[in-house]
């Protein structure tokens, strides 16, 4: 069972609030560097990280344990070549939600492996939904799921043919 996330931000000497769930861990300078060197290369050797921040690797280590900890880190991840899923359909999917239930839609859309990025918005729409699958029919199961999920109220979803940046 993963802990509450618990730190705030603290950043060239001015402490800011990085959102309630944050109250008592500090992210320092030294924190974001880590964090950005993870983000472009989450398998790149304490060793190398260490190196590149100009500190020990015990450093990197227990930093590395307490931002994960904390919930500041939640994952390690993969980026998977284009090349490989060339064949695949992508799609931005629009939600507008019931007020009352959009926590039970987040929590149950969070377990689809199809999902690639969700995000909540205002305006028109709740939530923005960014959706891989191998085929039209995997994509079209993976519309039908989000729409029969309850307090889904309407939906729109756009297919993306090519992609012109990415992160």
């Amino acid at each position: 069972m993963p802990q509450s996330p618990s730190c705030r931000a603290e950043r060239q000497g001015s402490t800011h609030s990085a959102g309630s769930q944050y109250a008592d861990c500090v992210l320092d300078d030294l924190d974001y560097r880590l964090i950005a060197l993870l983000r472009s290369d989450s398998r790149t050797p304490v060793a190398v990280l260490a190196r590149e921040l100009g500190v020990n690797r015990s450093t990197v280590t227990s930093r590395i344990d307490r931002l994960v900890d904390n919930g500041v880190i939640e994952g390690f991840t993969i980026r998977v070549s284009g090349d490989l899923e060339h064949d695949s359909v992508q799609g931005v999917m629009l939600v507008a939600t019931e007020n009352s239930r959009s926590h039970e839609i987040v929590r149950e859309l969070r377990g689809y492996p199809e999902l690639e990025q969700l995000h909540s918005t205002t305006g028109t729409w709740d939530l923005v939904l960014q959706i891989r699958a191998r085929n039209l029919s995997e994509f079209d199961l993976v519309l039908e799921r989000v729409r029969a999920i309850p307090g889904v109220r309407t939906t729109q979803t756009n297919l993306l043919f090519s992609s012109l940046r990415t992160v």
